[in-house]
């Protein structure tokens, strides 16, 4: 295992919480070959061989050869199917990690009919599937774009939604995160389904794949290859940030202790700034000023990239559970590219 990962699943490992209940049990996750489905199979395995907890694990996939490829080594069953038509599962169900949805801008532009459905009826289906096997904790990973244009000056908290413009092809990820997460609360409460709502920040650190193109990743590239970083945009929208390890972590936090019915910001407030901060930052003190930051804007941005965002996280709530994240921008890009070049 990547020495970086491995010091983060010891970090993860060594919290106090109640790790027992997941003994002897089965978690399905959802997204198993995703950037963080596939790093809370990972991290469960490790809990398998240090600790001996014989937690069983059931991952929806589409794709048997990439989830083999992602997920070497570990001890995992797949049930193989589209969440928008769920596979029959015919084992029990302990506890659920709904990780899946699509996280790009590009698929989000040109497909945002699937990328709705993937959502929407996805988590209907799990919610459905939770239900019928009684399962003990769901968490649902949604997003801090469920705020869309926040009209809050100061930090937000979990009830300050802002508007999203709906006429908006890319508006089909956080309106369908929206309603994902009624359809989760309702299910609660109908139905009494343990479900808590994960609305993660930017999530990055060890663990992210040297082919994903999300901004963090082309900054962590543009080190590796000591090229410039390019932004399309002024770089004008806050980033909320949150390493891998502590974001996984909080996760957790939510599965064997979070409210049910629930909803909970996951971001380091620390690392709260914008995007053109960040990329100055990465250029300075990551990469030690061996390349800078330019600007490239077209047309194709103004649709592309969403609009600029001001919004800073609370996190409040989680830290009332117990949390208490621990890497600061720095050091999350540190440790990011230290595992991209291994």
């Amino acid at each position: 295992m990547n020495g970086i990962l491995e010091a983060d699943f010891q970090y993860i490992a060594k919290a106090e919480l109640p790790w027992g209940k997941l003994d002897n049990k089965t978690v399905l996750i959802t997204g198993g070959t995703g950037f963080l489905g596939s790093l809370i199979i990972r991290f469960i395995d490790y809990l398998n061989v240090t600790q001996h907890r014989n937690i069983k694990m059931v991952a929806l996939i589409r794709d048997e050869e990439k989830a083999r490829r992602v997920l070497d080594n570990c001890n995992v069953v797949f049930a193989k199917g589209d969440i928008r038509n769920m596979p029959t599962i015919l084992t029990d169900i302990d506890f659920v990690f709904h990780c899946a949805a699509v996280t790009d801008s590009k698929t989000m532009i040109e497909r945002p009919v699937e990328v709705t459905e993937g959502i929407v009826l996805g988590t209907y289906n799990l919610m459905k599937l939770s239900y019928e096997k009684k399962v003990e904790s769901v968490v649902y990973l949604s997003s801090m774009e469920v705020y869309g244009t926040s009209l809050i000056s100061g930090k937000v908290s979990e009830k300050d939604l802002g508007m999203i413009d709906i006429f908006n092809a890319r508006s089909s990820y956080p309106m369908s995160k929206r309603m994902a997460e009624n359809i989760c609360f309702n299910y609660q409460i109908e139905y009494g389904v343990p479900v808590k709502i994960a609305r993660l920040s930017q999530t990055f650190g060890a663990g992210v794949s040297i082919e994903d193109n999300r901004v963090f990743a082309q900054f962590a590239k543009s080190v590796l290859d000591n090229k410039d970083i390019v932004l399309h945009t002024k770089g004008e929208s806050d980033t909320n940030c949150c390493y891998t390890a502590d974001a996984i972590l909080a996760l957790f936090i939510l599965l064997l202790s979070g409210e049910e019915g629930e909803a909970y910001n996951i971001a380091n407030e620390a690392n709260h700034m914008t995007i053109l901060d960040m990329a100055e930052l990465v250029v300075k003190k990551v990469a030690n000023g061996s390349i800078s930051v330019k600007m490239e804007i077209d047309k194709e941005s103004i649709t592309r990239y969403p609009p600029p965002v001001k919004l800073h996280l609370s996190s409040e709530k989680m830290l009332k559970l117990g949390w208490s994240p621990k890497y600061g921008m720095q050091e999350m890009y540190n440790r990011m590219i230290e595992y991209m070049r291994n």
